[in-house]
Protein backbone atom coordinates (compact mmCIF):
# COMPACT_ATOMS: atom_id res chain seq x y z
CA UNK A 1 0.00 0.00 0.00
CA UNK A 2 0.79 3.33 -0.70
CA UNK A 3 2.06 6.09 1.90
CA UNK A 4 0.16 9.10 0.72
CA UNK A 5 0.69 12.47 2.43
CA UNK A 6 -2.02 13.65 4.41
CA UNK A 7 -4.35 16.65 3.37
CA UNK A 8 -1.97 18.92 5.60
CA UNK A 9 1.16 17.71 4.25
CA UNK A 10 0.55 18.35 1.25
CA UNK A 11 -0.71 21.27 1.57
CA UNK A 12 2.93 22.78 2.81
CA UNK A 13 4.08 21.84 -0.41
CA UNK A 14 1.13 23.67 -2.15
CA UNK A 15 1.87 26.60 -0.04
CA UNK A 16 5.48 26.54 -1.52
CA UNK A 17 6.13 29.71 -3.82
CA UNK A 18 10.17 31.45 -4.39
CA UNK A 19 9.48 34.12 -1.64
CA UNK A 20 8.27 31.56 0.62
CA UNK A 21 10.29 28.06 1.06
CA UNK A 22 7.92 26.37 3.34
CA UNK A 23 11.25 24.70 5.01
CA UNK A 24 12.27 24.89 9.05
CA UNK A 25 14.90 24.79 10.07
CA UNK A 26 17.46 25.00 13.38
CA UNK A 27 21.75 26.33 13.55
CA UNK A 28 23.01 24.24 16.41
CA UNK A 29 26.36 25.24 17.73
CA UNK A 30 28.55 22.71 19.24
CA UNK A 31 31.82 22.58 21.10
CA UNK A 32 34.41 19.95 19.23
CA UNK A 33 35.80 17.35 21.21
CA UNK A 34 39.54 16.75 22.31
CA UNK A 35 39.85 14.22 18.93
CA UNK A 36 38.21 16.53 17.05
CA UNK A 37 34.59 16.29 14.49
CA UNK A 38 34.71 16.68 10.72
CA UNK A 39 32.23 16.15 7.41
CA UNK A 40 33.11 12.08 7.66
CA UNK A 41 32.21 11.85 11.10
CA UNK A 42 28.64 13.79 10.13
CA UNK A 43 28.22 11.51 6.98
CA UNK A 44 29.15 8.22 9.15
CA UNK A 45 26.92 9.13 12.03
CA UNK A 46 24.45 9.81 9.81
CA UNK A 47 24.69 6.65 7.80
CA UNK A 48 24.43 5.18 11.52
CA UNK A 49 21.05 6.38 12.15
CA UNK A 50 19.03 7.46 9.35
CA UNK A 51 17.12 3.88 9.68
CA UNK A 52 15.11 5.37 12.28
CA UNK A 53 13.70 8.05 10.18
CA UNK A 54 13.20 5.90 7.13
CA UNK A 55 11.53 9.16 5.99
CA UNK A 56 14.48 11.01 5.13
CA UNK A 57 15.34 8.67 2.39
CA UNK A 58 11.77 8.84 0.46
CA UNK A 59 11.05 11.46 -2.07
CA UNK A 60 7.82 13.06 -3.44
CA UNK A 61 6.21 11.52 -6.28
CA UNK A 62 3.45 13.59 -7.43
CA UNK A 63 -0.11 11.67 -9.44
CA UNK A 64 -0.58 12.14 -12.80
CA UNK A 65 -3.29 15.18 -13.21
CA UNK A 66 -3.43 15.62 -9.32
CA UNK A 67 -6.56 13.22 -8.96
CA UNK A 68 -4.99 12.60 -5.36
CA UNK A 69 -2.18 13.78 -3.19
CA UNK A 70 0.98 12.44 -3.47
CA UNK A 71 3.06 9.59 -2.26
CA UNK A 72 6.55 9.01 -0.48
CA UNK A 73 8.83 6.37 -2.18
CA UNK A 74 12.19 5.38 -1.65
CA UNK A 75 14.77 7.28 -3.41
CA UNK A 76 16.40 4.37 -5.64
CA UNK A 77 19.41 6.46 -6.12
CA UNK A 78 19.62 8.03 -2.15
CA UNK A 79 23.16 9.67 -1.59
CA UNK A 80 23.58 10.97 1.77
CA UNK A 81 26.65 12.79 0.84
CA UNK A 82 24.25 14.73 -1.31
CA UNK A 83 22.38 16.11 1.71
CA UNK A 84 24.97 16.37 4.23
CA UNK A 85 27.18 18.76 3.04
CA UNK A 86 30.48 20.85 3.80
CA UNK A 87 30.88 24.68 4.72
CA UNK A 88 33.46 26.43 6.73
CA UNK A 89 34.14 30.14 7.59
CA UNK A 90 37.29 32.00 7.42
CA UNK A 91 38.97 31.48 10.56
CA UNK A 92 38.58 32.73 13.08
CA UNK A 93 34.71 32.82 12.28
CA UNK A 94 32.80 35.27 14.01
CA UNK A 95 29.38 35.27 14.73
CA UNK A 96 28.01 37.66 11.94
CA UNK A 97 29.61 35.84 9.30
CA UNK A 98 27.80 32.33 10.77
CA UNK A 99 24.24 34.67 10.68
CA UNK A 100 25.38 35.16 6.84
CA UNK A 101 25.78 32.01 5.94
CA UNK A 102 22.31 30.45 7.85
CA UNK A 103 20.41 33.64 5.89
CA UNK A 104 21.84 32.24 2.25
CA UNK A 105 21.67 28.66 2.95
CA UNK A 106 17.94 29.45 4.09
CA UNK A 107 16.93 31.23 0.97
CA UNK A 108 17.15 29.08 -1.63
CA UNK A 109 14.67 26.10 -2.04
CA UNK A 110 15.17 22.45 -1.48
CA UNK A 111 15.62 20.19 -4.50
CA UNK A 112 11.89 18.60 -5.03
CA UNK A 113 13.17 15.26 -6.99
CA UNK A 114 15.55 14.27 -3.99
CA UNK A 115 14.44 13.51 -0.04
CA UNK A 116 13.23 17.39 1.21
CA UNK A 117 16.29 17.79 3.74
CA UNK A 118 19.83 18.96 3.77
CA UNK A 119 22.51 19.52 7.10
CA UNK A 120 25.39 21.71 6.69
CA UNK A 121 28.71 21.13 8.61
CA UNK A 122 30.15 24.86 9.94
CA UNK A 123 33.50 24.61 10.35
CA UNK A 124 36.14 27.34 11.26
CA UNK A 125 34.14 29.50 14.24
CA UNK A 126 36.16 31.01 16.68
CA UNK A 127 36.73 28.85 20.02
CA UNK A 128 36.90 25.52 18.82
CA UNK A 129 33.57 25.32 17.64
CA UNK A 130 31.66 24.40 14.69
CA UNK A 131 27.67 24.66 14.00
CA UNK A 132 25.53 22.17 12.67
CA UNK A 133 22.76 23.46 10.57
CA UNK A 134 19.58 21.66 9.49
CA UNK A 135 17.02 22.22 6.65
CA UNK A 136 13.91 20.05 6.17
CA UNK A 137 10.77 20.76 4.65
CA UNK A 138 7.85 21.15 6.61
CA UNK A 139 5.78 18.29 4.87
CA UNK A 140 8.45 15.68 6.43
CA UNK A 141 8.86 17.12 10.31
CA UNK A 142 5.11 18.02 10.72
CA UNK A 143 2.41 16.00 13.01
CA UNK A 144 2.45 14.19 16.43
CA UNK A 145 5.55 11.98 16.57
CA UNK A 146 7.29 13.57 13.96
CA UNK A 147 10.74 12.99 14.14
CA UNK A 148 13.70 15.92 12.82
CA UNK A 149 17.08 14.40 11.18
CA UNK A 150 18.78 16.87 13.79
CA UNK A 151 17.85 14.95 16.78
CA UNK A 152 19.13 11.62 15.94
CA UNK A 153 22.34 12.34 15.89
CA UNK A 154 22.48 13.53 19.53
CA UNK A 155 22.97 11.27 22.60
CA UNK A 156 23.06 12.37 26.57
CA UNK A 157 26.22 11.15 26.78
CA UNK A 158 29.75 12.44 25.58
CA UNK A 159 30.18 8.66 24.32
CA UNK A 160 28.17 8.05 21.48
CA UNK A 161 25.82 5.07 21.20
CA UNK A 162 26.61 2.79 18.41
CA UNK A 163 24.88 1.51 16.17
CA UNK A 164 25.64 -0.78 13.05
CA UNK A 165 24.71 0.61 9.94
CA UNK A 166 21.68 -1.37 8.43
CA UNK A 167 21.60 -2.34 4.83
CA UNK A 168 18.81 -0.72 3.04
CA UNK A 169 17.39 -2.02 -0.22
CA UNK A 170 14.89 1.06 -1.41
CA UNK A 171 11.19 -0.41 -3.19
CA UNK A 172 11.48 0.04 -7.02
CA UNK A 173 8.96 3.21 -7.57
CA UNK A 174 5.76 3.00 -8.99
CA UNK A 175 4.73 4.35 -12.56
CA UNK A 176 2.69 6.53 -13.16
CA UNK A 177 0.36 4.43 -14.27
CA UNK A 178 0.39 2.67 -11.24
CA UNK A 179 0.33 5.93 -9.18
CA UNK A 180 -2.97 6.41 -10.98
CA UNK A 181 -4.45 2.98 -10.92
CA UNK A 182 -3.52 3.12 -7.03
CA UNK A 183 -5.82 6.25 -6.51
CA UNK A 184 -8.50 5.26 -8.07
CA UNK A 185 -8.42 1.51 -6.70
CA UNK A 186 -7.62 3.09 -3.22
CA UNK A 187 -11.40 4.19 -3.69
CA UNK A 188 -13.16 1.61 -5.21
CA UNK A 189 -11.02 -0.80 -2.91
CA UNK A 190 -12.31 0.94 0.41
CA UNK A 191 -15.82 2.69 0.23
CA UNK A 192 -16.00 2.65 3.56
CA UNK A 193 -13.17 4.93 4.24
CA UNK A 194 -15.48 7.88 2.83
CA UNK A 195 -17.82 7.04 4.88
CA UNK A 196 -15.81 6.59 7.96
CA UNK A 197 -14.50 10.13 7.09
CA UNK A 198 -18.36 11.27 6.54
CA UNK A 199 -19.08 10.22 9.71
CA UNK A 200 -15.97 11.80 11.58
CA UNK A 201 -16.89 15.02 10.33
CA UNK A 202 -20.07 14.49 11.09
CA UNK A 203 -19.57 14.04 14.72
CA UNK A 204 -16.93 16.56 14.95
CA UNK A 205 -19.69 18.98 13.74
CA UNK A 206 -21.96 17.99 16.11
CA UNK A 207 -19.77 18.69 18.52
CA UNK A 208 -18.69 22.22 17.39
CA UNK A 209 -22.20 22.76 17.28
CA UNK A 210 -22.56 21.55 20.72
CA UNK A 211 -18.98 23.99 22.33
CA UNK A 212 -20.91 26.66 20.32
CA UNK A 213 -23.58 26.64 22.32
CA UNK A 214 -21.43 26.53 24.85
CA UNK A 215 -19.09 29.08 24.54
CA UNK A 216 -20.80 31.30 21.82
CA UNK A 217 -18.78 34.77 23.62
CA UNK A 218 -15.61 32.81 22.99
CA UNK A 219 -16.15 32.27 19.23
CA UNK A 220 -17.75 35.43 18.71
CA UNK A 221 -14.72 36.75 20.18
CA UNK A 222 -12.49 34.65 18.21
CA UNK A 223 -14.72 36.23 15.15
CA UNK A 224 -14.74 39.66 15.65
CA UNK A 225 -10.23 39.25 16.35
CA UNK A 226 -9.94 37.51 12.43
CA UNK A 227 -12.54 40.42 11.48
CA UNK A 228 -10.63 43.27 12.83
CA UNK A 229 -7.36 43.53 10.92
CA UNK A 230 -3.97 43.72 12.28
CA UNK A 231 -2.68 47.17 12.47
CA UNK A 232 0.21 48.12 9.75
CA UNK A 233 3.58 48.22 11.06
CA UNK A 234 6.89 47.66 9.67
CA UNK A 235 6.34 44.14 9.98
CA UNK A 236 4.51 43.64 6.48
CA UNK A 237 5.62 44.16 3.97
CA UNK A 238 6.28 43.00 0.31
CA UNK A 239 9.11 39.98 0.24
CA UNK A 240 11.67 38.24 -1.55
CA UNK A 241 13.97 35.37 -1.65
CA UNK A 242 16.66 36.14 0.62
CA UNK A 243 16.94 35.86 3.89
CA UNK A 244 18.99 37.18 7.09
CA UNK A 245 19.00 35.92 10.07
CA UNK A 246 19.62 37.09 13.87
CA UNK A 247 20.14 35.39 17.42
CA UNK A 248 19.88 36.01 21.03
CA UNK A 249 20.67 33.74 23.92
CA UNK A 250 19.10 34.36 27.35
CA UNK A 251 19.12 32.08 30.49
CA UNK A 252 15.97 30.39 31.67
CA UNK A 253 16.59 31.11 35.22
CA UNK A 254 15.37 34.96 34.53
CA UNK A 255 12.84 34.00 32.66
CA UNK A 256 11.40 31.59 35.71
CA UNK A 257 12.35 34.85 38.20
CA UNK A 258 10.24 37.09 36.75
CA UNK A 259 6.85 34.46 36.21
CA UNK A 260 7.65 33.80 40.07
CA UNK A 261 7.46 37.61 40.99
CA UNK A 262 5.01 38.44 38.67
CA UNK A 263 2.77 35.28 37.50
CA UNK A 264 1.79 34.02 34.43
CA UNK A 265 3.70 31.41 32.87
CA UNK A 266 6.58 31.07 30.81
CA UNK A 267 5.03 31.75 27.46
CA UNK A 268 3.99 35.01 29.15
CA UNK A 269 7.07 35.98 30.05
CA UNK A 270 8.36 35.07 26.34
CA UNK A 271 5.64 37.26 24.69
CA UNK A 272 5.92 39.93 27.04
CA UNK A 273 9.63 40.41 25.99
CA UNK A 274 8.98 40.01 22.35
CA UNK A 275 6.42 43.06 23.02
CA UNK A 276 8.74 44.83 24.85
CA UNK A 277 11.56 44.33 22.04
CA UNK A 278 9.00 45.30 19.18
CA UNK A 279 8.51 48.78 20.83
CA UNK A 280 11.86 49.59 20.80
CA UNK A 281 12.73 48.05 17.42
CA UNK A 282 9.75 50.20 16.55
CA UNK A 283 10.77 53.17 17.77
CA UNK A 284 14.22 53.37 16.46
CA UNK A 285 12.95 53.04 13.29
CA UNK A 286 10.82 56.33 14.15
CA UNK A 287 7.46 54.53 13.74
CA UNK A 288 4.61 56.38 15.24
CA UNK A 289 4.27 54.23 18.73
CA UNK A 290 1.19 55.33 20.88
CA UNK A 291 -0.79 53.58 24.01
CA UNK A 292 -3.06 52.02 21.87
CA UNK A 293 -0.33 50.08 19.30
CA UNK A 294 -0.92 46.82 19.18
CA UNK A 295 1.34 44.44 17.16
CA UNK A 296 -0.77 40.56 16.25
CA UNK A 297 1.14 37.30 16.94
CA UNK A 298 0.06 33.76 15.58
CA UNK A 299 1.23 32.12 18.99
CA UNK A 300 1.14 27.97 18.87
CA UNK A 301 0.56 27.14 22.71
CA UNK A 302 -0.19 23.42 24.47
CA UNK A 303 -3.41 23.17 25.46
CA UNK A 304 -3.39 19.80 27.01
CA UNK A 305 -6.10 19.08 29.49
CA UNK A 306 -4.27 16.99 31.85
CA UNK A 307 -1.65 14.94 32.77
CA UNK A 308 -3.07 11.78 31.61
CA UNK A 309 -3.57 13.64 28.12
CA UNK A 310 -1.20 12.27 25.49
CA UNK A 311 0.28 13.39 22.12
CA UNK A 312 0.69 17.34 20.86
CA UNK A 313 -2.48 19.20 21.72
CA UNK A 314 -1.56 22.42 20.47
CA UNK A 315 -3.65 25.73 19.30
CA UNK A 316 -2.48 28.87 17.66
CA UNK A 317 -3.74 31.60 19.20
CA UNK A 318 -3.82 35.19 18.08
CA UNK A 319 -2.45 37.26 20.58
CA UNK A 320 -2.30 41.52 20.48
CA UNK A 321 0.88 42.43 21.82
CA UNK A 322 0.70 45.70 23.55
CA UNK A 323 3.67 47.69 22.41
CA UNK A 324 2.20 50.63 22.79
CA UNK A 325 2.47 49.92 26.97
CA UNK A 326 5.32 51.78 28.21
CA UNK A 327 5.84 49.64 31.33
CA UNK A 328 7.61 46.18 31.60
CA UNK A 329 4.86 44.47 34.20
CA UNK A 330 2.32 46.38 32.67
CA UNK A 331 2.56 44.64 29.38
CA UNK A 332 3.09 41.03 31.09
CA UNK A 333 0.07 40.96 33.14
CA UNK A 334 -1.76 42.33 30.39
CA UNK A 335 -0.13 39.21 28.00
CA UNK A 336 -0.79 36.87 31.20
CA UNK A 337 -4.68 38.09 31.44
CA UNK A 338 -5.56 37.90 27.54
CA UNK A 339 -3.93 34.25 27.18
CA UNK A 340 -5.99 32.83 30.09
CA UNK A 341 -9.00 34.67 28.41
CA UNK A 342 -8.41 32.56 24.83
CA UNK A 343 -8.05 29.56 26.45
CA UNK A 344 -10.35 29.80 28.46
CA UNK A 345 -13.13 30.81 26.11
CA UNK A 346 -12.07 28.13 23.55
CA UNK A 347 -11.53 30.17 20.65
CA UNK A 348 -10.42 26.98 18.87
CA UNK A 349 -13.09 25.58 18.81
CA UNK A 350 -14.23 23.38 15.56
CA UNK A 351 -10.25 23.47 14.27
CA UNK A 352 -11.05 19.11 14.36
CA UNK A 353 -13.56 19.75 12.38
CA UNK A 354 -12.56 22.32 10.05
CA UNK A 355 -9.08 19.32 9.46
CA UNK A 356 -12.00 16.79 8.45
CA UNK A 357 -13.12 18.99 6.27
CA UNK A 358 -9.85 20.21 4.42
CA UNK A 359 -9.43 16.60 3.55
CA UNK A 360 -12.27 16.10 1.51
CA UNK A 361 -10.93 18.81 -0.80
CA UNK A 362 -9.28 17.83 -4.21
CA UNK A 363 -5.91 18.32 -4.33
CA UNK A 364 -6.43 20.95 -6.49
CA UNK A 365 -8.80 22.71 -4.63
CA UNK A 366 -6.84 22.07 -1.54
CA UNK A 367 -3.85 24.23 -3.10
CA UNK A 368 -6.38 26.90 -3.99
CA UNK A 369 -7.10 27.70 -0.53
CA UNK A 370 -3.81 26.97 1.14
CA UNK A 371 -2.20 29.27 -1.39
CA UNK A 372 -6.04 31.94 -0.40
CA UNK A 373 -5.07 31.47 3.37
CA UNK A 374 -1.36 32.28 2.82
CA UNK A 375 -2.36 35.50 0.74
CA UNK A 376 -4.39 36.35 3.99
CA UNK A 377 -1.90 36.05 7.04
CA UNK A 378 -0.88 39.80 6.43
CA UNK A 379 -4.62 41.05 7.16
CA UNK A 380 -5.31 38.19 10.43
CA UNK A 381 -1.26 38.32 12.37
CA UNK A 382 1.61 40.55 12.03
CA UNK A 383 3.99 37.98 12.61
CA UNK A 384 5.19 33.85 13.84
CA UNK A 385 6.36 33.49 17.67
CA UNK A 386 7.24 29.77 18.32
CA UNK A 387 8.34 28.58 21.99
CA UNK A 388 9.51 24.71 21.97
CA UNK A 389 10.95 23.80 25.30
CA UNK A 390 14.38 21.45 24.98
CA UNK A 391 15.95 19.13 27.17
CA UNK A 392 17.32 20.36 30.78
CA UNK A 393 20.45 18.54 30.44
CA UNK A 394 23.50 18.27 28.23
CA UNK A 395 23.42 16.84 24.19
CA UNK A 396 26.23 15.58 22.33
CA UNK A 397 26.92 14.48 18.68
CA UNK A 398 29.61 11.95 18.62
CA UNK A 399 31.16 13.66 21.77
CA UNK A 400 31.17 17.54 20.65
CA UNK A 401 29.21 19.14 23.50
CA UNK A 402 25.55 20.61 22.64
CA UNK A 403 25.64 24.66 23.30
CA UNK A 404 23.07 25.94 22.13
CA UNK A 405 20.00 25.73 19.13
CA UNK A 406 18.40 28.50 17.41
CA UNK A 407 15.47 27.64 15.18
CA UNK A 408 14.70 28.68 11.73
CA UNK A 409 11.14 29.59 11.17
CA UNK A 410 9.70 29.82 7.61
CA UNK A 411 8.14 33.81 6.54
CA UNK A 412 4.41 33.46 5.29
CA UNK A 413 3.61 36.11 2.67
CA UNK A 414 3.89 39.66 3.59
CA UNK A 415 5.68 39.20 6.93
CA UNK A 416 9.19 40.43 7.03
CA UNK A 417 10.14 38.47 9.95
CA UNK A 418 9.61 35.41 12.27
CA UNK A 419 10.53 34.99 15.66
CA UNK A 420 11.48 31.25 17.27
CA UNK A 421 12.69 30.39 20.42
CA UNK A 422 13.73 27.18 22.05
CA UNK A 423 15.22 26.20 25.78
CA UNK A 424 17.88 23.67 26.36
CA UNK A 425 20.35 23.04 29.35
CA UNK A 426 19.29 25.88 31.28
CA UNK A 427 19.13 28.49 28.14
CA UNK A 428 16.97 29.83 25.69
CA UNK A 429 17.88 30.49 22.77
CA UNK A 430 16.30 32.87 19.89
CA UNK A 431 16.07 32.52 16.46
CA UNK A 432 14.86 35.24 13.89
CA UNK A 433 14.22 34.95 10.55
CA UNK A 434 13.60 37.87 8.39
CA UNK A 435 13.13 38.88 5.02
CA UNK A 436 16.81 40.81 3.50
CA UNK A 437 15.44 44.03 1.97
CA UNK A 438 12.46 44.21 4.72
CA UNK A 439 14.53 43.68 7.62
CA UNK A 440 17.71 45.13 7.52
CA UNK A 441 17.95 45.95 10.71
CA UNK A 442 17.08 42.24 12.45
CA UNK A 443 20.18 42.64 14.51
CA UNK A 444 18.75 45.62 16.10
CA UNK A 445 15.52 43.80 16.87
CA UNK A 446 17.55 40.79 18.79
CA UNK A 447 19.55 43.06 20.50
CA UNK A 448 15.95 44.58 21.46
CA UNK A 449 15.45 41.13 23.07
CA UNK A 450 18.05 41.08 25.46
CA UNK A 451 16.66 44.65 26.23
CA UNK A 452 13.50 44.02 27.03
CA UNK A 453 14.58 40.67 29.20
CA UNK A 454 17.00 43.39 30.89
CA UNK A 455 14.18 45.72 31.67
CA UNK A 456 11.53 43.04 32.91
CA UNK A 457 14.63 41.59 35.49
CA UNK A 458 15.03 45.27 36.56
CA UNK A 459 11.40 44.66 38.36
CA UNK A 460 12.53 41.09 40.32
CA UNK A 461 13.63 42.27 43.93
CA UNK A 462 17.58 42.54 44.15
CA UNK A 463 16.59 39.46 46.67
CA UNK A 464 15.13 37.49 44.53
CA UNK A 465 17.94 37.48 42.22
CA UNK A 466 20.84 36.97 44.97
CA UNK A 467 18.21 33.73 46.05
CA UNK A 468 18.68 32.22 42.76
CA UNK A 469 22.06 30.05 41.61
CA UNK A 470 25.05 32.31 41.16
CA UNK A 471 25.46 33.52 37.50
CA UNK A 472 25.96 31.06 35.24
CA UNK A 473 26.50 30.49 31.41
CA UNK A 474 23.29 29.36 29.32
CA UNK A 475 24.39 26.65 28.74
CA UNK A 476 27.34 25.95 31.48
CA UNK A 477 28.56 22.77 31.78
CA UNK A 478 31.65 20.88 32.67
CA UNK A 479 33.14 18.60 29.89
CA UNK A 480 35.29 15.72 31.37
CA UNK A 481 36.39 17.61 33.89
CA UNK A 482 37.52 20.76 31.85
CA UNK A 483 36.16 23.87 32.83
CA UNK A 484 33.73 25.70 30.32
CA UNK A 485 35.71 28.58 28.73
CA UNK A 486 32.81 30.37 28.40
CA UNK A 487 32.15 33.75 30.44
CA UNK A 488 29.33 34.38 33.26
CA UNK A 489 26.03 36.05 32.42
CA UNK A 490 25.79 39.92 33.23
CA UNK A 491 22.46 41.62 33.74
CA UNK A 492 20.59 38.36 32.89
CA UNK A 493 21.17 38.45 29.19
CA UNK A 494 23.90 37.03 26.88
CA UNK A 495 25.31 37.36 23.47
CA UNK A 496 25.06 34.37 20.77
CA UNK A 497 29.29 35.08 21.70
CA UNK A 498 28.62 35.49 25.33
CA UNK A 499 27.28 31.45 25.59
CA UNK A 500 30.17 30.08 23.09
CA UNK A 501 33.05 32.17 22.90
CA UNK A 502 35.23 34.39 24.72
CA UNK A 503 33.62 38.05 23.75
CA UNK A 504 34.51 39.64 20.70
CA UNK A 505 32.99 43.04 21.14
CA UNK A 506 32.78 45.93 23.80
CA UNK A 507 30.21 45.65 26.30
CA UNK A 508 26.85 46.75 25.55
CA UNK A 509 26.07 50.33 26.63
CA UNK A 510 23.27 50.20 30.05
CA UNK A 511 20.15 50.77 28.56
CA UNK A 512 17.57 54.05 29.56
CA UNK A 513 14.54 52.57 30.10
CA UNK A 514 11.08 54.16 31.91
CA UNK A 515 10.61 54.20 35.90
CA UNK A 516 9.01 50.76 36.33
CA UNK A 517 6.26 49.51 38.47
CA UNK A 518 6.54 46.28 40.83
CA UNK A 519 3.39 44.47 40.27
CA UNK A 520 0.91 46.54 37.75
CA UNK A 521 -1.71 43.86 39.63
CA UNK A 522 -1.07 45.51 43.13
CA UNK A 523 -1.75 48.82 41.89
CA UNK A 524 -5.09 48.48 39.81
CA UNK A 525 -3.90 48.97 36.27
CA UNK A 526 -4.73 45.54 35.50
CA UNK A 527 -6.43 42.45 37.21
CA UNK A 528 -4.72 39.35 37.93
CA UNK A 529 -6.54 36.22 35.75
CA UNK A 530 -8.45 33.92 37.72
CA UNK A 531 -9.43 30.17 36.59
CA UNK A 532 -8.70 28.94 33.22
CA UNK A 533 -7.26 25.55 32.18
CA UNK A 534 -4.23 24.63 33.31
CA UNK A 535 -0.74 26.01 32.10
CA UNK A 536 0.68 23.49 30.39
CA UNK A 537 2.99 26.03 28.57
CA UNK A 538 5.23 26.30 31.68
Amino acid sequence: MVDRLSPLDVSFLYLEEPTTPMHVGGVVLFEAPEGGFDHDKLVQLIRERIGLVPRYRQKVRWVPGHIANPVWVDDEEFDVGYHVRRSALPRPGTETQLRDLVGRVMSRPLDRSRPLWEMYLVEGLSGGRFAILTKTHHAMVDGVGAIDIGQVILDVTPEPHRSAAQRWTPRPEPSDVDLVAGAVSEVLRSPGAAIDAVRGGAVDVRETIERIGRRAAGVASAVLTIARPPSANPLNAPIGEARRFAMASMRLDDFKAIRKVHGGTINDVVLAIVSGALREWMMTRGESVSSRSAVRALVPVSVRAGEESTGNHIAAFLVDLPVGEPQAVVRLHRISYEMEQLKSTGQMVGAQALVGIAGFAPPTLHAAAARTANDWSRRMFNLVVTNVPGPQFPLYAAGALMLGAYPVVPLAKGQAVSIGLTSYNGGVFFGLNADRDAMTDVDVLAECLRSALAELLDTVPASRRRARAEPVVSPQVEVAGRPSRRRPASRGATSPADVAAPPESAPEPPAVRPKQVSSAASRGLVARPRGGPSRAAE
